[in-house]
Parts: structure tokens; C-alpha cells; sequence
């Protein structure tokens, strides 16, 4: 038997492949449906089922053309509803895979269909279980990602989520291993730890959520309280989930269009395109960006960047690489999110634009030390720290407002464009998002502090 966890950085997202005796399942894999068949050719094995925990909500699942292209039965919790075809498991349903059998467990909560995945070895053992998005490391699934207004609050959603891991989950052996949907840094949750899979007597220890004397109501208080409004895309990718997806060779042909410099500075100069850049934060400041375009790098949370700021899901995109050696991977990215109106991207990147002697603007950027220095003058300085209200209320600079990136469009309007405002972030990499974002709002004086404040 194989148990394959596949970690995806950018989305904070755990993906899993199990094989057996020349069969095999994945758990709710991502967009791309290549490496999984790809994994499954390398240990000799016929992917048989495609498992769902839930309708994802943080990404555009890839269910849909990993069973086109493997013949695959999609296999989906009680009260599925979708508009493609699926095979709707009843709770504690089994399925063969090989040697080892997987037991459907529906533990609704986080969403009503929410499901997770019990392993159960050739001689009845217990070795693992996939809990989706019922039970983080450290954390569990927020509940308001399924609210019907008038008929399902966000506390009748947890009030399910507490007994589907006290009748589901916590019953299991202590011995055996948790693997969730997410780690660190997703917004599914509130406080994930780092690592990505645990016992759960572990988290039995030190997961909030799982302790014995709490009580429901106990419970529903803390998951509910202290919940941010999820990221705008969310409702929108678990939309797509259940809907019937462009086929994603298609996406990835249209998105990786190399476009001349010529026609890109045409394309970029229509309303209807936005112009994303995804180069290193360092080649932007080096040799400065396209007028009008939002730097998003690809080093770091690109697919979520993308998400959170881009507030049109079908927008038409054109971008930047580092070089073409990048592109395809761009695509991936942005097709992991739902945005799957790429439409190409500009050929020999920045320097083959420079070439052709096209305007570039200077970003206007200072280090942390230079920066310092300024604080010091004792002169006023308007300063915004782009960074989450969490990380904004656990340490800040005194002279700093809090001006989250996630919430840069709804907040525009307190800035004054006549103003020069220095944005900060850990390392420079959103204030260089927020940056770029605010110049192509017609800010002029707005400067990136580009390493890291210590604070």
C-alpha cells in the first residue's frame, strides 16, 4: 500500500493518492489532473474512484478531468448536489481499493455534504484518516461557508461539526494519523499549526476544538468567534465545484498564447484586460513595471493573491513572467483559483518590452534602514501596514495603520491621492502587491518598503 501526500504551498492545500495491488484513489486532487496520472503510471496502478471531502471552497477542483481522462468515478458525501455526474456514497459506504477498503464517513459541518475518509488495512487495521476540512491540526473547518440565509446559520453549522467529530472522529484509535485538507496559512481556518499530518491523540492534546469537557455551546462560541470574512472568491470556486468545468487543456492552451510586444501593450491598454506581473519582487524594483499592471509574484501565495484582489473571476488576464520557462506553471496557478480567462502572456518578458523601447514606471522603494532613518526625523509620515489584522494587532509599529491588503478595494477611498504613503508588510513582497495596486488607482506618491521591519 502507498499513501502519497501532495502539498500545494501557494493554497496551503494537502492532496492524497493511495494505491493498492494496481489500483488507486485520489482525494480531492487540484486542477492539474497530470501528476496524478502520472503517479498512479509510476507505481503500475488504475485510478478506480475520485474521493471529495466537500465542494471546495479555497480552490477549483480538478475531479472533473482527471475522470474524463481515466474513466474514474467521482465519489461525493451525502447531500451532494451537482451539475455533473457522481456517484453519492451513503455514510459508512465501502470501497475496494485493491487489498485496503475506504470507509465514507459523513461528518457534516463545515459543509452538509463534508465527508471524510476512513483507511482500513488488509487485516482491519486503522492506519489513517483523510478528515477534509472537519479537522485541521490544531484547528477545525470554519462553519460559515455553507450558510443558507433563513434557513442555516453558521451555529447550527458548528453545532454539526461538534458532533461529527465527537460521533466520527474522536471515537477513532489514538494511534492513528490525521491528514487534513489544509496547513498553515489557509483561510479555511483560524489557527492551523505547520505540520501536515498528526496523531490524533496528539490532537486530542492540543487541538482547542477536541477537548473532552467542552461542551456544544462551548464550542460554538470559539469557532465562530473571531472569524474574518472569508477571501471574495471562495463562494465562487465552491460554485464552480459543483458546476461543469472548461476542459483544462483548453484553459492552459489559451493562457500560455505567447503575445509580441506590440500587440501586449495594445491588449494592456484596453479597460476590458488587466495585466498581471509575476515577476520577483527584486526584477520588479530592478528595472520597474508596465503601466497599469498588479504585481502579484510568483513566490508567494500567488493562486490566493489572485483570488483575494482580483475581484472579477472571469476577467480577462494577460502576464508577465520572469521568463517563458515560467509560463505554464503561471497558468496552473491561475487556473487553480477559477480565473480561467487567461489569454496569454508576453513573449521574452520585460527586457524583450524594454527592447522595443515601451515606457516602464520606476517603483519608488526604500529599505527597512533608509526607512528607519526617516521615522526618526520625527516628521509625519503616513504609514500602512498591509498586512492581516491578526499579524496588525500581534506587533506593529506605533506610527502604522492597519490597511489590509484583503481589504484594499472597500478602504480606497480613505486615502488621499495627494498624500505619500509608505506600505509595509513582513518582507515586502504585499506591499508590493498593494503598491502596484494603488498606482494603477492613480496614486503617485507611494512607496514600497521592500525587506523586512523588524518590529
Amino acid at each position: 500500500m502507498k499513501i502519497e501526500q501532495i502539498y500545494t504551498s501557494c493554497l496551503s492545500e494537502m492532496t492524497y493518492f493511495i494505491s493498492d495491488k494496481g489500483e488507486a484513489v485520489i482525494i480531492d486532487p487540484l486542477r492539474d489532473p497530470y501528476p496524478y496520472i502520472r503517479m498512479a503510471e509510476s507505481y503500475e496502478s488504475k485510478i478506480t474512484y475520485i474521493f471529495l471531502t466537500h465542494f471546495h471552497a479555497d480552490f477549483v477542483s480538478g475531479h472533473l478531468d482527471l475522470a474524463k481522462r481515466t474513466g474514474a468515478t467521482i465519489v461525493c458525501g451525502p447531500n451532494a448536489i451537482a451539475d455533473f455526474d457522481f456517484y453519492c456514497a451513503k455514510d459508512n459506504e465501502k470501497f475496494n481499493v485493491g487489498n485496503v477498503t475506504i470507509q465514507l464517513l459523513h461528518t457534516p459541518g463545515h459543509t452538509l455534504e463534508s465527508s471524510s475518509y476512513l483507511l482500513i488495512d488488509k487485516d482491519g487495521g486503522f492506519p489513517c484518516v483523510f478528515t477534509g476540512d472537519c479537522l485541521f491540526l490544531d484547528d477545525v473547518g470554519r462553519p460559515d461557508l455553507a450558510v443558507i440565509p433563513g434557513s442555516l446559520t453558521r451555529e447550527d453549522l458548528a453545532g454539526m461539526q461538534f458532533d461529527s467529530l465527537r460521533n466520527r472522529i474522536m471515537i477513532l484509535p489514538d494511534d492513528i494519523i490525521v491528514y487534513p485538507n489544509h496547513g498553515f496559512g489557509s483561510a479555511c481556518g483560524k489557527k492551523m499549526k505547520v505540520d501536515t499530518f498528526d496523531t490524533l491523540g496528539n490532537q486530542k492534546k492540543s487541538n482547542y476544538a477536541l477537548k473532552a469537557d467542552m461542551t456544544k455551546e462551548e464550542f460554538v462560541k470559539q469557532i465562530t468567534d473571531g472569524l474574518t470574512a472569508p477571501p471574495q472568491y471562495f463562494p465562487k470556486n465552491a460554485k464552480l465545484n459543483k458546476s461543469k468545468l472548461q476542459d483544462y487543456d483548453e484553459i492552459i492552451y489559451r493562457a500560455t498564447t505567447p503575445i509580441s510586444p506590440g500587440v501586449f501593450k495594445r491588449l494592456s491598454e484596453k479597460p476590458e484586460y488587466l495585466l498581471v506581473d509575476t515577476r520577483t519582487k527584486n526584477n520588479v524594483v530592478e528595472y520597474g513595471m508596465i503601466p497599469g499592471a498588479l504585481c502579484i509574484g510568483l513566490e508567494g501565495k500567488f493562486a490566493d493573491l489572485v483570488g483575494t484582489i482580483i475581484e472579477d473571476i472571469e476577467q480577462k488576464i494577460i502576464f508577465i513572467a520572469d521568463d517563458d520557462s515560467k509560463v505554464y506553471e503561471i497558468a496552473a496557478r491561475f487556473s487553480r483559483v477559477g480565473y480561467d480567462n487567461v489569454r496569454g502572456y508576453l513573449t521574452g518578458g520585460i527586457y524583450n518590452w524594454k527592447n522595443h523601447g515601451f515606457k516602464l514606471l520606476g517603483l519608488a522603494s526604500m529599505s527597512s534602514l533608509d526607512f528607519y532613518n526617516k521615522l526618526k526625523t520625527n516628521e509625519k509620515v503616513n504609514v500602512l501596514d498591509v498586512r492581516n489584522r491578526q499579524e496588525y494587532f500581534s506587533g506593529h509599529l506605533e506610527s502604522a495603520t492597519s490597511f489590509p491588503l484583503e481589504d484594499i478595494y472597500s478602504n480606497i477611498h480613505l486615502l488621499d491621492k495627494d498624500n505619500e504613503y509608505f506600505l509595509h508588510c513582513n518582507s515586502g513582497y504585499l506591499s508590493l502587491v498593494a503598491t502596484s495596486l494603488l498606482i494603477s488607482k492613480g496614486f503617485k506618491n507611494i512607496v514600497n518598503i521592500n525587506d523586512t521591519i523588524k518590529l
